[in-house]
């Protein structure tokens, strides 16, 4: 998915490139290195997603996963630095009323981005949401960024191409699309470093795994359970109670079933601890 991504961005960079060119809209160019910004940041995803994978090793015994969540981080504060850039051009123009007239090429290519960009926003972010993968997600919200900075292009430009009059349009629209492309970057970021600090998930999460220990048979009670994320994967540790007579064998036993439970329960598990306490 990310390489078809990079693929079409590439595409998509040429083609808003040559049109703003050609169709004199500063909004236009404005989306093309916002564009470009999604070739380095898909490059940084694939990266991620291929180091995040690797197993275990002696000098990472919890595996790799975090380097995809510090690849969503990045792709975040690319939005975030990208916006900035931007707006502050866009601002510069604005204030010195700068004179562009776009042509239809302008408002043509920028609907052409519009829904390539969104169709690839909604299959990354479907994927990305079945994997629970930082790194696809963010990059999701990327391509989406860019099909709302195609459609402040789109309106801007072809207000300004309805009614050369309205030239200050294309700035102004270059401008908004910035605050919609920061916003993301933030969301995006703070998830990420949410990860990275072993944030616990949503406590309704947590809820499921306690119930679902607690439903096995044998298990008498359920303490001191604690979750982190890692690569958009669970890593579990929970302390459960069981009768203090049973054999070692049992109480295994008993654990390998939990552990089952939560795996079944919740499919982001990947690793589960359970230490066994006597009721």
């Amino acid at each position: 998915m990310t390489w078809l991504g990079l693929m079409l961005n590439l595409a998509l960079v040429a083609m808003k490139l040559g049109a703003g060119v050609w169709g004199r809209s500063q909004a236009l160019i404005a989306d093309a290195v916002h564009s470009a910004s999604d070739l380095v940041t898909d490059g940084v995803v694939l990266a991620g997603i291929k180091l995040g994978g690797a197993p275990a090793d002696e000098g990472h015994h919890f595996g790799h996963g975090r380097l995809e969540t510090l690849a969503g981080a990045v792709v975040g504060l690319a939005l975030v630095g990208a916006a900035i850039v931007l707006g502050v051009e866009a601002a510069l123009d604005i204030y010195r009323r700068a004179v562009h007239h776009p042509n239809w090429l302008a408002p043509a290519a920028a609907a052409v981005s519009l829904v390539v960009k969104e169709l690839l926003y909604q299959r990354t972010m479907r994927l990305g949401r079945r994997l629970n993968s930082t790194a696809l997600k963010a990059n999701a919200w990327h391509h989406r960024s860019d099909a709302f900075s195609s459609l402040a292009v789109l309106l801007g430009a072809g207000a300004a191409v309805l009614n050369p009059a309205w030239h200050l349009l294309d700035a102004y629209a270059a401008f908004v699309v910035c605050f919609f492309v920061a916003a993301a970057g933030v969301e995006i970021t703070w998830e990420a470093l949410r990860e990275l600090t072993d944030t616990a998930p949503e406590p309704g999460v947590v809820r499921r795994m306690e119930t679902c220990a607690r439903q096995v048979p044998g298990v008498a009670g359920v303490h001191d359970l604690r979750v982190r994320a890692s690569g958009g994967r669970y890593q579990v540790e929970m302390h459960v109670e069981v009768d203090g007579d049973l054999s070692v064998r049992r109480g295994h036993a008993i654990a390998k079933e939990v552990e089952r439970c939560l795996k079944d329960e919740l499919e982001m598990v990947e690793q589960v601890i359970i230490h066994i306490d006597p009721d």
